[in-house]
Order: C-alpha cells, then sequence, then structure tokens
C-alpha cells in the first residue's frame, strides 16, 4: 500500500495541484484548487490503479479505489480540515463502486463540458445531517482520453492537461484492497476509508454516518477456513464488504417461503397482512442521538403486512385510477421511488376496496414489529449475519441496482420479512430529531408536516443503518428510488 501511495498517489495528487491534508489509514483527505483538477486527479489514478492491476495475473492481490468529489465550503484548522464539504464527500466515497470515481451535482456543473468523459446519474440521496438532498454522477471515463498506466503517472497527467482546464473542492479517497490469497477469486478483507465526521472514541459508529466515516483498520483473516473462502464475491469488481461481517455463509437462496399460518388477505392484490398481539417495549437505541432517549411505549394490538407493498400490488391501485405514480421495475420486488403522499394515495384506495382501515404503520409500531421480541441491534442478534437483510455489505443475494426479493430473506419471530434493508419504509410519524416529549401510544403526528420518517434502510444502506432502531427521515412529496412501504390495519 505505500508503494502504490509513493509511486502514484502523491505525486499525482501533487501534479494536479492538490494538498494531502491527512492520511487515515490507507486513505487519505486532499483538497484542490479545482474541481475540474480534482476529478482530472481522480481519473488518473484509477486509470493507473487499473493498469497496474490489468498486468497482474494474481487477482486476489488486485487495488482498487472508491472516490469521492465535492465542491463545499470547509473549515480550516491546522493540519485538518472540517465541514459539510469533507462530510459529503466521505459519504460519496462510501457509495462509490471499487475502481469508481463519484462527484457531487456541484462537481458535474462545473466540469461537465470540460472534459473528456460521461456522466452516470446516480440520483438524489439525502445524506445525514446534510439538509439537502445531494445529487450523484458517476464519471464514466473514455478510455481513450486517459494514457495507460505503463507509460507512466508523468505523462499521463500531461496528456489531461489539454483536455480540461479551473473553484475549491474538498476530495476524499476511500481504497478498497483484497488479501493474497491462493483461490483464483478475490475476498473482500476489510475497507479502509476516506474522513467524515468522527464520533468520539467510545462511541459506536453512528446511524447515518457509514463506516467511511470511521476509520477500520484491517484485520487478519484466515483464509484457510472454507466459510470465509464461501462468502468471497466473483471476480473482477467485488463489492467491498466490511470484514466484522465475513462469517459464515449467507443461507442458500431459495423460493419464497408460503405464508405463515395466519396470515390473511382481503382482496386477490392486496397484500398479506400478520396479526401482532401487541404489548409494551422499550423503544430507541443508543447508536445516534435521533435514537434517544430509549423509552417505554405501549402498542395496541394490529396487523402488518408480510412483506413490503410491492408493484404488481400497486399497480392495482393505478389501474383503479385511484394512484397517480407508475414505477418501473418488476411486478413482484418492492415498490420503490414512492413519497409518503403516494403512500398514502395507495392506503386510501385500499381501505375503501375493503372497508377496513389501512394505513401505515406508527414508527413505534413498524420497530415493535421489526424488534419481534428483540432488544439487540439486529432482530437476529447483536452483530451482523450476512444473508439475513438486503444491504450493501449484509451479504449475498445483493444487486446494486434494486432491491432483491424480500420473501428470500430469513423471517423474524413474527413472520415478518425484509424489516432491515430492501427499501426504506414510510411510517406515519413527523420526523422530530429525537424521542423528547414522544408519545407512549399511537403515531407521533402535526397538522402541518415537512418530513416523515423512514425506517429499516434500504439496499443501498450501510449495515450500521439498518438496525432495528435506526431513523432516516425524507421531505414528504418528495419520492427517492430507495423508499417504499408496508400497510398496518388498525385503529
Amino acid at each position: 500500500m505505500s508503494r502504490y501511495r509513493r509511486d502514484i498517489v502523491e505525486p499525482t495528487v501533487l501534479e494536479h495541484s492538490g494538498t494531502i491534508i491527512k492520511h487515515m489509514g490507507d486513505g487519505f483527505l486532499a483538497v484542490f484548487d479545482s474541481p475540474l483538477e480534482a476529478t482530472r486527479c481522480a481519473i488518473v489514478i484509477q486509470q493507473t490503479i487499473a493498469a497496474r492491476n490489468a498486468a497482474v495475473s494474481d487477482k486476489s492481490s488486485w487495488l482498487q479505489y472508491r472516490i469521492g468529489i465535492n465542491l463545499g465550503d470547509i473549515i480550516c484548522e491546522e493540519h485538518d480540515v472540517f465541514g459539510d464539504g469533507v462530510n459529503v464527500a466521505a459519504r460519496l466515497q462510501t457509495a462509490a463502486r471499487p475502481g469508481d470515481v463519484n462527484i457531487s451535482g456541484g462537481v458535474y456543473e462545473q466540469i461537465k463540458n470540460k472534459l473528456v468523459c460521461g456522466y452516470q446519474s446516480l440520483g438524489d440521496e439525502r445524506l445525514k445531517n446534510i439538509t439537502d438532498p445531494v445529487r450523484i454522477y458517476r464519471v464514466l471515463p473514455d478510455p481513450s482520453a486517459v494514457i495507460r498506466a505503463e507509460h507512466g503517472v508523468k505523462r499521463a497527467v500531461r496528456t489531461l492537461l489539454p483536455i480540461v482546464g479551473a473553484c475549491g473542492a474538498t476530495f476524499a479517497i476511500g481504497v478498497w484492497f483484497a488479501a493474497h490469497k491462493t483461490t483464483d477469486r478475490p475476498e473482500p478483507v476489510g475497507i479502509v476509508i476516506g474522513p467524515g465526521e468522527v464520533p468520539a472514541p467510545e462511541a459506536a459508529p453512528r446511524r447515518g454516518t457509514s463506516t467511511a466515516q470511521v476509520p477500520i483498520p484491517a484485520p487478519v483473516i484466515d483464509t484457510a477456513k472454507p466459510e470465509m473462502a464461501a462468502a468471497a464475491p466473483p471476480a473482477p469488481s467485488p463489492e467491498p464488504v466490511p470484514v466484522a461481517f465475513a462469517v459464515p455463509p449467507p443461507p442458500a437462496q431459495k423460493p419464497e417461503p408460503p405464508a405463515p399460518s395466519g396470515a390473511l388477505k382481503d382482496c386477490a392484490d392486496c397484500p398479506e397482512m400478520l396479526k401482532l398481539t401487541g404489548g409494551v417495549f422499550r423503544m430507541g437505541g443508543s447508536s445516534d442521538a435521533s435514537e434517544k432517549p430509549v423509552h417505554q411505549v405501549v402498542i395496541a394490538p394490529f396487523a402488518l403486512s408480510r412483506l413490503p407493498v410491492t408493484k404488481a400490488q400497486w399497480q392495482a391501485c393505478v389501474r383503479a385510477g385511484a394512484c397517480t405514480y407508475r414505477p418501473d421495475g418488476p411486478d413482484d420486488l418492492p415498490v420503490r421511488n414512492v413519497s409518503w403522499n403516494d403512500a398514502q394515495q395507495y392506503v386510501a384506495w385500499l381501505s375503501k376496496l375493503t372497508s377496513k382501515p389501512y394505513r401505515l404503520p406508527s414508527e413505534a409500531e413498524w420497530e415493535y414489529a421489526a424488534r419481534a421480541g428483540t432488544a439487540t441491534a439486529y432482530w437476529w442478534g447483536a452483530q451482523m449475519v450476512p444473508g439475513f437483510a438486503n444491504c450493501k455489505g449484509c451479504g449475498t443475494p445483493h444487486d446494486l441496482e434494486k432491491p432483491i426479493q424480500i420473501g428470500l430473506l430469513p423471517p423474524n419471530a413474527f413472520g415478518l420479512q425484509g424489516m432491515g434493508g430492501g427499501v426504506a419504509e414510510w411510517v406515519q410519524d413527523c420526523w422530530h430529531s429525537n424521542y423528547q416529549g414522544a408519545p407512549r401510544v399511537g403515531a407521533w403526528t402535526s397538522p402541518k408536516c415537512r418530513e416523515h420518517v423512514l425506517r429499516g434502510g434500504s439496499w443501498l444502506s450501510e449495515p450500521a443503518d439498518i438496525q432495528v432502531s435506526s431513523r432516516e427521515h425524507y421531505d414528504t412529496n418528495v419520492r427517492y428510488p430507495a423508499h417504499g412501504f408496508r400497510v398496518a390495519l388498525g385503529e
């Protein structure tokens, strides 16, 4: 790693008028005077690393970088920089795939007509502690625009300079690397990432602040163990998975199991509902300030859909003229890219169709159902176990573009599936930054509510974000590709 830093990273950053502020493990933070130069630098680094990898036949020894670039205000102190500009760059880096460069919308507007490359819009993402959603683009460099690394870093820089040309960018780089092993498929052994908001040493990583914000030393993996080798993703570009989660392999994919006994269905196109008896439980957690204080809540008996509402079920509402939004995607996957207001159209139609009081679950009902009588970080225990949820780092199956069939995941003790990952699920409650003043019974609503709560995280989330106490929020009338919902039934 030090050789790559010495031979590639440091001279390339210097050639593009950048300054490395600090190293964090194998990741580092650098600042540039120009978003154009920052992007050029990123392309040169990625192309150089790709060329070196191509010359190495043992793919398990390949090294890949993830790069995030943001244009924003920063606060400078001796030997460090802080601020939203840094936080966004760190999150962009985390969202990038190995070998990719992600840029924010602000960077894209500055460089879109000045580089010989393409851009893929990944949509808007609402980031933790950032007021407005951030538009993310993936940079698609034209191979003919970048000299291959075997001609040398300096020559690549000279070739790129005429292609492009200049305003304050923050540039955060994360590194993914594979361990040396005898198998012909690389095994993910660690993520050492760029900077972000670093919590106090005694604090656990906070929900909404991904592993990109906490330096993670690379642990040693015993590659002789067959269960470790079984967890390896396919070559050549595996999705980085935190090693802490490289434990026994996920369960084999199998057909969707039949609905549990006691499930009810009010019409052919209606969701399958499971009756829950209710009770008293302690709601909240300690991973983030928004989950505090932990408090006791009373849950009345209610029913909750076994799975999130699917696109096929949503289409029945569209055919009836009650739902106006027409989503894309497979019929058997959760409907996604729906706003809170869209979900209200669906539950209103379902209530009218069945003459029953369908609605979104309250936030307390959702957490009660997700916990299924447990008090641990996840419904299956204190640590992530691959194959129990659908998220980045949750194991296979996983698709970067869409959620998987939620019915493939194991149910919790209540028979509910997908209570973590898949799609982030809308609930009734208005967003409050913590539980101070939260009611002990029912949803926490108000007449004018600009943002509502989402629970469970999505297939795009990190494992820390799908804990049962984790909370998100988003504008009530704004759609986002990772957002869906399930329905509740009860007064």
